[in-house]
């Protein structure tokens, strides 16, 4: 056996190892790194289903996925300048306290993909915008709701009183309004993001002059709902197997549709600064209502066949639902 034959062998071996190993390197090669900040917990509703729907892709196998939660606003360029550094392709996260660092972080990483939550428009060439275009599944969970106050008295908890919330909130109120023009609503607003005892003290004063129904834009409200024995509106997510005998119905957020758009555009090269909004409504998938589940038969009949008349008007789109951003009013005297 020659020197050369006995060389040649483990490199022959090292060649067919690799060989074999060659496709799910490829594979690994191919994930695209994404990362995420948030200025919440992961549990908080409007997080939790952007993490949701990017768990989802890393589950798949898409994208090496890698989030920080609970960040400041002082922090969030630090944060967002760490993931740009580090090679992160695709970066997610919500603007909407801190939309001048964002962008400027943007503008130094033009070859960066940015989709954030922001209530401005979009900054080319690489910063996109999304937002919970929900108001569609809101109006319909208001007419639920309009259908099932025996008070005809509606409160409504929400974080801050910017677009985002706004709209939800009058779309419930209209939504409510279809099915029972004689109702009225208390609005209240408690500056944060995440304080569900605030939230709750908020729902029990409202409770205590007569609303027997909550609109729960925040955690916190169904827990004074369920402790009032009142019955609560989900919104984002649904909440009704942790109350199931007071979450009536929900406004539901799927980000999925929006999350992998964005990552089908990057990964082909052809990601551009575009508004992700139109991608959470209903005719995308972006936004559904919930089951009415442990409520189906519950809720009268005349305002199930109601509200599933007014869905399908939605989704063939024959019913806009209208789209105000005004600071919502109580109504009640």
């Amino acid at each position: 056996m020659t020197k050369f034959t006995t060389q040649r062998r483990p490199l022959l071996a090292l060649a067919a190892a690799l060989a074999l190993a060659g496709p799910s390197l490829a594979l690994a090669q191919a994930k695209t790194k994404v990362a995420a900040i948030y200025t919440v917990p992961f549990e908080q509703q409007w997080v939790s289903r952007i993490h949701k729907a990017l768990k989802a892709a890393e589950a798949r196998g898409e994208i090496e996925y890698k989030a920080t939660e609970n960040v400041s606003n002082a922090d969030y360029e630090r944060v967002m300048r760490e993931y740009a550094t580090a090679g992160n392709a695709l970066i997610v996260g919500e603007a909407f306290a801190v939309e001048a660092a964002a962008r400027k972080v943007a503008k130094d990483f033009p070859k960066v993909s940015f989709l954030m939550g922001s209530s401005g428009k979009v900054q080319e060439p690489n910063f996109s915008v999304f937002d919970n275009y929900i108001q569609e599944p809101a109006y319909l969970s208001g007419m639920v709701a309009g259908g099932v106050t025996k008070s005809n008295k509606i409160g409504l908890v929400g974080g801050f009183p910017i677009p985002e919330v706004n709209r939800l909130m009058n779309a419930f109120m209209a939504g409510a309004k279809e099915t029972n023009p004689k109702v009225e609503f208390t609005v209240s607003f408690i500056n944060s993001w995440f304080d569900p005892p605030k939230a709750k003290e908020a729902a029990f004063a409202m409770i205590d002059k007569g609303a027997d129904v909550m609109y729960a834009e925040r955690f916190g409200v169904s827990d004074a709902a369920k402790e009032k024995g009142k019955l609560a509106i989900g919104n984002v997510i649904n909440t009704q197997a942790q109350y199931p005998d007071t979450v009536v119905a929900s406004a539901l957020w799927n980000m999925e549709p929006s999350i992998d758009r964005a990552l089908k555009l990057v990964k082909d090269g052809k990601f551009k600064a575009e508004d992700y909004g139109p991608y959470s409504m209903m005719k995308h998938k972006g936004s559904e209502l919930a089951p009415l589940g442990t409520f189906e038969k519950k809720v009268p009949a005349d305002i199930v066949a109601k509200v599933k008349a007014r869905e399908k008007d939605i989704l063939a789109g024959k019913f806009s639902v209208k789209v105000d951003d005004g600071q919502p009013k109580s109504t009640a005297k």
